[in-house]
């Protein structure tokens, strides 16, 4: 646990302490009363309303949108169905950016609705909640249907056999069993799009703004750093208030069940009401996530001389200035990022989840929770914490590469440690025993025993952490040079400028970002041979 506490009391603690000090103390003495004055000002109370109830809104329409796909993908087995696990988890690993984008070609003004029907959604609470379940569509079909492909039917079988109904059997025997699975989805749900920035960023305009939103225009426009660290103390609050449900959830969900080899539960559909059932996911999915990513690669291809590749061409030219460099470079300096990003999560999140394999203790579990607090702070707080802790030696950063990945692995570690630590756990513990009992050092054991039990899920470990720090945008806004930029970053800079050209060059970028991480994903599920771990 050493070194991944070191990572985080460094990278993200230290940060985070130096904003809220630099906005809430002065002369050596704080000011808790600014909390107070913040908390009651009638603009921030609208914020932070606009803030729960959205993400209530977006949390309780994911589920009602997905748990149908969650028990098709668990129950059915059908021709494509990999494929398609796949393109309902794109979105998920794409950049909120780009999702933001993908909304703005479909839903914007001069978007594909706008074009046929003169319907423009953009700036209207609606665009931000069908984004949201865009986007979180896959926590709720691999989190609930991951369990749901587990559950032995054999249970609600035998309820039926007594004389239950259909329904009467669902809700007494396999609801329960999945609350803890529904409770962490929803949790999750709520989390991302409790801290949602750039779909609200993109999608509300001047109207709405979340917390996440606010704090970034707080710090970066007005630079009321007392503001933004009290209201970065309330999202910490909230944040930390959910992550602490949610491993409650997870740990009654792994204590509590016994499962079944999900292969064995899925058959064919059978009858009309499952055929169409089908037929509703299938065509939910196309809508709901086919068409946006469609829409934003046919505005790529789409220029003033008709369809072509116009806006590809012009990423490699500095017409226009919105980079000191041609924004094609943008997509070497992601991935060189990322690579390291994920080289950075792996070492910290491999060994945070094998200490957590190994112990169990009221610390462990805290721990545990700590580990997820990136994916719920404002990664702006942290960003700008970079800018103002990493600034004088021994930790002088600000003009070093390493910067971007640090702030991106921090998203990935996460990832890391829920992908592999479920798997982890399943390594029986009687086979390190028995190799130390041989003479094995810890190292060899871990080498020669977990490590080739535990290989394919590291590698889609590795995948996601790659995905995600690809796809980084809050921190890397404020820590990306302009001679650097990032995919996300520049996808942004070209959106907040006017003309045709900055557009569709927004466009062309935010379709390579799509490729890139839709053929990692596709990559991962030929990797992945079971349904383990929480992503």
């Amino acid at each position: 646990m050493a070194l991944p506490a070191a990572f985080f009391a460094v990278f993200f603690a230290w940060p985070v302490a130096a904003i809220v000090a630099r906005g809430l103390k002065v002369e050596g003495s704080w000011r808790l009363g600014r909390l107070a004055d913040v908390l009651g000002d009638p603009d921030i109370l609208h914020v932070l309303w606009f803030t729960g109830w959205q993400a209530l809104a977006s949390t309780g329409l994911t589920l009602i949108i997905a748990l149908p796909g969650a028990y098709v993908f668990a129950r059915f087995d059908f021709p494509g169905k990999e494929l398609l696990r796949a393109v309902v988890t794109v979105p998920f690993v794409l950049p909120t950016v780009v999702v933001g984008t993908a909304f703005l070609a479909l839903l914007g003004r001069g978007g594909a609705l706008d074009s046929l029907w003169g319907v423009r959604l953009d700036t209207t609470v609606w665009a931000i909640l069908l984004a949201h379940v865009f986007f979180n569509y896959a926590v709720v079909v691999r989190t609930v249907g991951g369990l749901w492909g587990q559950l032995d039917p054999r249970q609600e079988e035998a309820a039926r056999m007594l004389g239950a109904s259909r329904l009467a059997a669902w809700r007494r025997v396999t609801l329960p069993a999945l609350g803890p699975a529904v409770a962490a989805a929803a949790l999750m749900v709520f989390l991302f799009t409790f801290t949602s920035f750039g779909v609200v960023q993109i999608l509300g305009g001047p109207t709405f703004a979340t917390l996440e939103v606010e704090i970034y225009r707080q710090t970066a426009q007005l630079l009321a750093l007392d503001t933004a660290a009290a209201l970065t103390l309330v999202q910490f609050a909230a944040v930390g208030a959910i992550l602490a449900v949610h491993a409650w959830t997870v740990r009654r969900r792994e204590s509590e069940l016994r499962l079944v080899d999900a292969a064995q539960t899925a058959r064919r559909p059978r009858g009309a009401g499952q055929r169409m059932l089908l037929g509703a996911v299938l065509l939910t999915v196309l809508l709901l996530i086919v068409v946006p990513l469609g829409v934003l690669v046919e505005r790529s291809l789409h220029t003033a001389e008709g369809y072509g590749l116009g806006y590809f061409r012009a990423l490699t030219s500095e017409e226009g200035g919105a980079f000191l460099v041609p924004p094609i470079e943008a997509i070497g300096n992601s991935l060189e990022y990322a690579l390291a990003a994920t080289a950075i999560a792996l070492t910290v999140g491999g060994l945070a989840a094998a200490a957590l394999t190994r112990r169990a203790g009221r610390l462990v579990r805290g721990f545990d929770a700590l580990l997820m607090l990136p994916l719920g702070v404002s990664a702006v707080t942290v960003g700008f914490g970079f800018l103002i802790t990493l600034d004088e030696p021994p930790l002088d950063l600000r003009s070093s590469w390493i910067l971007v990945p640090l702030a991106q692995a921090l998203v990935g570690v996460p990832f890391v440690v829920r992908t592999m630590l479920p798997v982890l756990r399943a390594v029986d513990h009687r086979l390190r025993e028995a190799a130390a009992v041989l003479g094995a050092s810890p190292w060899r054991v871990w080498r020669e025993v977990d490590l080739p039990l535990v290989r394919r899920a590291l590698l889609v470990a590795a995948g996601f952490a790659f995905a995600v720090s690809l796809g980084e945008f809050g921190a890397t806004v404020f820590i990306a040079r302009p001679d650097n930029p990032t995919l996300p970053v520049a996808v942004a800079t070209l959106l907040g400028r006017a003309g045709e050209l900055n557009y569709g060059q927004a466009m062309a970028l935010s379709t390579i970002l799509m490729l890139v991480c839709a053929a990692s994903l596709l990559l991962l599920e030929r990797i992945r041979t079971d349904r383990t771990g929480e992503f």
